[in-house]
């Protein structure tokens, strides 16, 4: 605060808070990404498995290849965004993932065409060899417009990371990378909510099966944000809703003692640009690389499997209000506790008195416990199946906020336009952790369907 006083003081003038708003749009961005992302989750069980005859494995096959689309896409994405800048890059990156939500629209349509019927009604009763040819088709078609949206979505947090530094100093931008980051557990909060009861207005109107219109209406959002994304983002130095009190805030680092590699980081310049096959050089990629590989898998596993384990598991489907109040329920733990999880290191600092690095590290530590109790989750909900939902939410609520953390690591560790590489760099290997899980859990579910009774 005294720092603020200072610079206002200095300029004569109150300091704008355009910041935040840029923070806000990154936060509408995140948001509608994990939107997009859950519409499949949401309706494959009540909606899009009885029309192409999917089992778990088929599913497990579709997310297994998008996870692992999206990691390759990751390592790309960064240093794409690097090189076009964020307001372009950014910009094409959320109107490929839109066009690639809205792609699976058209799967249905594609997959009757393929099988030579006429109607989904005679998808539905198809039997043998032709419910198997369906099923293997649509597969195909939805892999297609899952790897069109995984590339348009490896581009969203190398982008929203790489704008947190062009538009906060290091002191703030652990809790805006908090605030970001927690439109993913918005989008999954808001998800449950509003696509599986939107699929089912447009099947009680007759449009397709319902689940058509929720990837379409839900795609759609991602074009609206680009024209507010066109309209108010420019570089800081350049946008005229950010006065000079803010400027000298927002570039308050460079005010400080700086780094060789902070010195060698001038915006808009292309020659000190860190060569891509050497950030493999350095410990801190690494460091962030493991973190990745080892953590993302699980969030990305709850989000996928959670409609469908309250539906097998307790007969709650998503679309039914038990359903939505279960995973509501869930993501709003993992929303306030994720938020918080970006205020913690500042607490230390704050109320503890300890350095900025001590204060973020305990505040890991204690994140990284506390998906532990998921382990005791499914014996839980022979109690009640309200203990499933707060005990896996608490599990996701430590994940995200771990991670909002380890995203706020990289502008401490590398120069400004190195940011975006790094984080697609790790992306990468968050990817590739998801890849096994989600392909592992897939045939793990379907392995005791087909053995029978020896697992009854």
């Amino acid at each position: 605060m005294e720092i603020k006083q200072t610079i206002d003081k200095e300029y004569n003038e109150k300091m704008s808070s355009f910041r935040w708003v840029i923070c806000g749009l990154l936060f509408l961005a995140t948001t509608v990404n994990y939107m997009d992302r859950q519409v499949l989750s949401l309706t494959w069980k009540d909606f899009i498995s009885p029309e192409f005859h999917w089992t778990d494995a088929d599913y497990g096959v579709i997310t297994a290849i998008f996870s692992i689309v999206y990691a390759v896409a990751n390592l790309f994405a960064g240093r794409f965004i690097d090189w076009m800048g964020t307001k372009k890059g950014y910009l094409w990156a959320i109107g490929v993932w839109s066009a690639g939500a809205c792609l699976h629209a058209l799967c249905g349509w594609a997959t009757e065409h393929t099988v030579g019927l006429h109607d989904a009604a005679e998808m539905v009763s198809a039997t043998g060899t032709v419910a198997s040819l369906v099923a293997i088709t649509s597969v195909y078609y939805f892999i297609a417009a899952r790897v069109v949206l995984a590339v348009g979505e490896s581009g969203n947090f190398p982008a929203a990371v790489k704008v947190t530094a062009e538009y906060f100093p290091k002191r703030d931008r652990a809790y805006a990378t908090a605030i970001f980051n927690a439109g993913a557990t918005v989008g999954a909060l808001a998800a449950p909510v509003s696509i599986p009861p939107l699929a089912r207005f447009f099947q009680n109107m007759g449009v397709g099966n319902g689940w058509e219109m929720a990837f379409i209406v839900i795609g759609g959002l991602g074009f609206v944000w680009m024209g507010l994304w066109m309209f108010y983002y420019k570089k800081p130095g350049s946008n005229p809703r950010v006065n000079k009190a803010e400027l000298a805030y927002i570039e308050l680092d460079n005010h400080a003692d700086e780094t060789p590699a902070e010195k060698a980081d001038k915006e808009d310049s292309n020659k000190d640009v860190i060569p891509f096959w050497q950030c493999f050089t350095y410990r801190q990629t690494w460091a962030f690389i493991v973190g990745k590989f080892f953590t993302d898998g699980v969030w990305w596993f709850y989000l996928f499997w959670a409609p469908a384990y309250f539906s097998d598991q307790y007969g709650y489907s998503s679309s039914s209000g038990m359903g939505i109040a279960l995973i509501f329920t869930l993501y709003a733990i993992v929303t306030v506790l994720s938020i918080f999880g970006g205020y913690l290191p500042k607490l230390f600092v704050d109320k503890k008195g300890m350095n900025p690095y001590a204060g973020r590290m305990l505040a890991m530590l204690i994140f990284a416990f506390l998906p532990l109790p998921a382990l005791f989750a499914q014996s839980a909900g022979t109690v009640s199946v309200w203990w499933p939902a707060v005990i896996i939410g608490l599990a996701g609520a430590g994940h995200q906020a771990w991670s909002a953390n380890l995203f706020s690591t990289i502008g401490d560790m590398f120069p400004k336009s190195a940011i975006a590489t790094i984080t697609g760099i790790g992306g990468m290997a968050g990817g590739v952790g998801s890849f096994l899980i989600n392909k592992g859990a897939g045939a793990l579910f379907t392995h005791p369907e087909k053995m029978g009774a020896a697992f009854q």
